[in-house]
């Protein structure tokens, strides 16, 4: 019986430990992003193929983001080095390289000091830019062919 109570004893101090775990975790650092996504419909070959996610410490703890992956090469993001400090805003960039035709979904995960990574979606598709017209002089026009 002794045992018993020994073990709901070590029990109850194992539930109250994690309990304040996680208390603490939740107060810490807080990454909030204003959208997630972002959709470049239609863009041009060799044109900007970047958005800023921004973002905002929401907790109560400095945040510290850790090296962000892309889910390719084509896909670069870059991010504050620093601490950003509880209330205090930010922006990781990604950047797609538009050198490429064709329909593009990428992903960007946020590592963090918070408990759980951020993703962050691009998409659209990259289109090939508008041959230029050529000028029709109006003589050009005037003109009709002589029959014969």
């Amino acid at each position: 019986m002794k045992k018993i109570g020994i073990l709901i004893l070590f029990a109850f101090f194992v539930v109250q430990i994690q309990a304040q775990q996680k208390t603490t975790k939740a107060s810490g650092a807080v990454l909030k992003f204003n959208e997630t996504s972002y959709n470049f419909k239609k863009i041009y070959f060799k044109s900007d193929g970047t958005h800023n996610f921004k973002f905002v410490n929401a907790g109560k703890e400095p945040l510290l983001l850790s090296r962000p992956r892309s889910s390719c090469g084509c896909t670069v993001p870059t991010w504050p080095k620093a601490p950003i400090l509880p209330g205090d805003s930010g922006v990781v960039k990604v950047t797609y390289n538009t050198h490429i035709i064709g329909r593009f979904n990428k992903t960007v995960t946020v590592y963090s000091n918070m408990q759980k990574p951020v993703v962050l979606h691009i998409r659209g598709e990259v289109i090939p830019r508008p041959k230029p017209l050529l000028p029709v002089k109006q003589a050009d026009k005037e003109v009709s062919p002589v029959k014969k």
